[in-house]
């Protein structure tokens, strides 16, 4: 589950000015439409003692999990990642992939689906989580289009995302002023994701909503949050 040109189009990681990261906790629930079976998922950020940062996403739901962890470091106000390890466990579909950014000498080594695999790195080059980082923080400086390049598996491929308007969304820790965002995909393409996040909390990710290839449609809502250790609180829901 995961974790989307004129002026304001970014490639790769964010550049916002004297903007640190601030350490995060959110657990959402989960659901899929033509499954009667509810989920959970949580997202955090923290750092390390080396001044490294750890970022992870996990999901279950039914009888599956997946799971998804990076390490990155900020340098020069870019996300940069390090490491990223993927692993999805359940209903017949397992399946590991693992990369390591070595950017001294320019390239990500790594394995996916038992092959191992090296390719060239690039600037700005991101993993599946550390793109959602970055695409945060560009949001934060006002853009409206963004472009990423991320290693997804064992090739790169190029994510594009576009700021749709505003919204206010309703989640179990109140009402919130968000910004809602697409995922730009192949004209031909019936996968379908769109994401919502709130101004007035570092644009934390409040809402998501993805329609798969076959028509299955998953969605996951905040429930509650901290934010650099304090309460993430929206407007009170009127009964």
């Amino acid at each position: 589950m995961r974790w989307l040109v004129v002026a304001g189009l970014s490639f790769g990681s964010a550049t916002l000015s004297a903007a640190e990261l601030a350490p995060f906790t959110a657990s959402y629930a989960a659901d899929m439409k033509k499954i009667p079976v509810n989920g959970e998922a949580i997202h955090t950020l923290e750092q390390n003692a080396d001044g490294t940062w750890n970022l992870s996403f996990s999901a279950g739901m039914f009888v599956a999990r997946l799971s998804e962890n990076s390490t990155l470091r900020l340098e020069e106000d870019r996300v940069v990642p390090l490491s990223y390890h993927y692993e999805r466990k359940g209903l017949g579909r397992s399946r590991e992939t693992s990369q390591v950014f070595d950017w001294e000498n320019q390239l990500v080594k790594g394995e996916h689906k038992g092959e191992t695999f090296t390719l060239a790195t690039e600037p700005g080059l991101l993993d599946k989580t550390t793109y959602q980082l970055a695409l945060q923080r560009d949001l934060m400086a006002g853009r409206t289009e963004m472009i990423y390049r991320v290693v997804d598996g064992d090739e790169i491929d190029e994510y594009e995302f576009r700021v749709v308007g505003d919204d206010r969304v309703t989640t179990r820790a109140g009402q919130f002023d968000a910004v809602e965002v697409e995922r730009i995909r192949d004209a031909d393409s019936k996968r379908q994701t769109t994401l919502w996040f709130a101004k007035d909390w570092n644009y934390l990710l409040v809402r998501l909503s993805q329609v798969e290839t076959d028509g299955q449609h998953y969605r996951i809502m905040l429930k509650e949050a901290t934010l650099d250790g304090k309460p993430v609180v929206g407007t009170p829901v009127a009964e």
